[in-house]
Parts: C-alpha cells; sequence; structure tokens
C-alpha cells in the first residue's frame, strides 16, 4: 500500500469543518441519542459507567476517570447502527477538506458520543499516535462535532507549549512511514503525570457552531472548560492513518 507520510504538522494540528453536518443531522442525531439512552438506562452512561474510553497504565478505570473527568460525563461508547452510520457518512462526504490539513488520514474509528453538566468536563491531556508508534493503524488527529451548546462555559480548548518535557528524543527511520524531522510525545501526558501537569501551556478555546467539526493532533493537549450552566453534547472519534 502507498500511504502518504505522516508529517509532525498532522499530529500538532488545530482545524474546522464547518457544516460537517447539517441541521436535520444533528436534530436527527439528537433523537436518536435520546432515545437510546431513554431505552437501555441513561444512568449506565453516567454516574453508573464504570468503564471509560481514556485509560492509563497501570491505574484502574475508576482512577483514569478520576482523572480525566473528574465530575464525571456522559459517555456511549457504542452507538446505535443508525448513528454511527450518519456521522461516517459525514467522514466521507468531508474528505475533500479534511485530506488538505490531514493528507495522511485514510479513515474515522468509531464515534463516541459525549455529554457534559454542570461542574463537568475533560482535563488537559494528549491521545497520542498509539500505544507503538511503529504499529498500523496510526492515530493523527482527534475530531469533536458539537450538537449541543452549554449555556455557559463547557468550551473545548487546545493547549500549545514550547517545553521541551513533552518531547522523547525517538527519531523515525528512512521506510517507519514518517516524513523527516518527525517528534514523538512522551507517554503519559495526562493529569496523572506530574511532569505534564507542571508543564507551562497556553490554552485557545474554540467556541464552534452547531455541526461544526474541530480537528486537534494526537500529539496536542486538549480540555474542555466547566460547564457553568445548561449541558454541552457532542460526539467525538479519531482519524487515522491505516
Amino acid at each position: 500500500m502507498n500511504r502518504a507520510p505522516i508529517h509532525l504538522a498532522e499530529t500538532l494540528t488545530v482545524g474546522s469543518i464547518e457544516g460537517f453536518l447539517t441541521a436535520p443531522e444533528i436534530a436527527r442525531l439528537e433523537t436518536v441519542m435520546t432515545e437510546h439512552m431513554r431505552a437501555t438506562g441513561g444512568d449506565r452512561f453516567g454516574a453508573g459507567r464504570t468503564e471509560s474510553i481514556h485509560e492509563i497504565p497501570g491505574r484502574t478505570a475508576a482512577e483514569a476517570m478520576a482523572f480525566y473527568e473528574p465530575a464525571g460525563r456522559i459517555e456511549v461508547r457504542q452507538l446505535p447502527s443508525d448513528a454511527e452510520a450518519l456521522l461516517q457518512s459525514a467522514f466521507e462526504r468531508a474528505r475533500e477538506p479534511l485530506s488538505r490539513a490531514l493528507p495522511s488520514v485514510t479513515l474515522c474509528r468509531p464515534w463516541t458520543y459525549v455529554e457534559y453538566g454542570p461542574g463537568q468536563h475533560i482535563t488537559a491531556h494528549l491521545d497520542g499516535i498509539a500505544p507503538d508508534p511503529l504499529s498500523w493503524p496510526r492515530q493523527i488527529a482527534g475530531i469533536s462535532v458539537l450538537i449541543t451548546e452549554a449555556e455557559q462555559g463547557g468550551r473545548f480548548q487546545v493547549e500549545t507549549t514550547a517545553d521541551p518535557c513533552l518531547w522523547t528524543d525517538k527519531a523515525a527511520e528512512p521506510g517507519d512511514g514518517y516524513a523527516p524531522g518527525m517528534a514523538f510525545a512522551r507517554d503519559g501526558a495526562d493529569r496523572s503525570a506530574a511532569w505534564f501537569t507542571a508543564a507551562s501551556r497556553t490554552a485557545w478555546t474554540a467556541e464552534p457552531a452547531a455541526g461544526t467539526a474541530l480537528l486537534y493532533g494526537s500529539q496536542l493537549a486538549h480540555a474542555t472548560t466547566p460547564v457553568l450552566a445548561g449541558r454541552s453534547r457532542k460526539f467525538i472519534s479519531w482519524l487515522a492513518a491505516a
């Protein structure tokens, strides 16, 4: 397979695709998810949830959740089939603008639904390329699509830094599938790591319209601010090179 070499800039990108979802698609997704949670018992996705998409090696799921989402959140890891199909169709429709920002991306992983109420947020972290950045597929960027904006708070943000503590001395070799100059972030870049929490960072906050897809590289720190009023509802996934 001929793959586009992965450039460092892709894993640090910030971008947006306005109109990723249409108004009727947003309405359909809201209905599908509301009905799904009502039918399956919404508490199992919120206060009763015992699993998370986030993992920290050597930590339990409860510990990982406490670091990443200290006030909790609703998280639906497996969507109803019609919601998943709608979102994957939107990804296929957006291939052209995606390829300009992320030319190595070939697929979108299954989507997850998340919802934040008052006091809830996600803490700053990096997703990372993969447990082994030389294996395939490689996670290039995250994607977040807002469908309901909180009345106050709940803003998505990325956090940039020039602190060298973020990077390893690992270098890509010819044939690894990376462009020259590729750099790799350290594992464990989340709130559980003292070195990460101590690093100075600059936050950039976004205010996307409903239906806009936000893109953020897998080696870029990101978080959300706490919701102060209302609820923030969104779908998230990861874009990969296979």
